[in-house]
């Protein structure tokens, strides 16, 4: 076996190369409705390495599909991302989860009705309560939209993900998932809302 010479300087010296530091990963999560619908513009943006569809702030451990879809469990649908502060900010993903949803229904999002439905951020920590705030006051402020912005910002409890089947739905049911977000009007009312973006 040939070392190199920087191999060679560390063991002369009595010590080993240093590991590559793995990068420090954060997590987000929001809800906007259709978790299928909220994981592609995510999944597009550089630094994230993770997103996962599930179920978030109801009173039942462990839901299913079926039993948040009824809307009696208390959860809402919602997109959990893993990702690089490094590379990607949390101001970032706050940005591209606003024109991806309707902030003012209060009723579910889109075709879909219900609490279930309804869209949210859920903070992780401080620095992102502060930061989901100001971005919704900005946003409130901003007389952008037509109505009051409703989506509620609030401290994250345990996220459940989906079962596997809703996993990357739309890359592994691509036909399907367009033929459901077309039908549901989706980029519709966001292309209304927001005008012509890179949902």
């Amino acid at each position: 076996m040939h070392l190199t010479t920087v191999a060679l300087a560390f063991l002369i010296a009595g010590m080993a190369p240093a590991a590559q530091q793995e990068p420090e990963l954060a997590k987000a999560t929001f809800a906007g409705g259709c978790f299928w619908c909220m994981e592609p513009p995510y999944d597009a943006l550089d630094g994230v390495i993770s997103t996962t569809s599930g179920y978030i702030g109801g009173h039942v451990d462990n839901p299913s599909y079926e039993m948040v879809s009824s809307g009696g469990t208390g959860h809402t649908e919602a997109m959990q991302v893993v990702y690089d502060p490094a590379k990607v900010s949390y101001q970032e993903l706050l940005d591209v989860f606003w024109i991806n949803i309707d902030p003012t229904d209060a009723k579910g999002q889109f075709c879909d009705r219900g609490s279930q439905y309804r869209s949210g951020i859920f903070y992780h920590n401080e620095e992102q309560r502060e930061l989901a705030q100001a971005s919704k006051e900005l946003l409130e402020s901003s007389a952008r939209l037509p109505k009051a912005v409703v989506t509620e910002v609030t401290e994250a409890p345990t996220f459940y993900p989906a079962e596997e089947y809703h996993q990357d739905y739309y890359q592994r049911h691509s036909f399907r998932y367009k033929l459901y977000r077309r039908g549901c009007g989706r980029d519709r009312v966001l292309e209304k809302l927001w005008g012509e973006t890179d949902h």
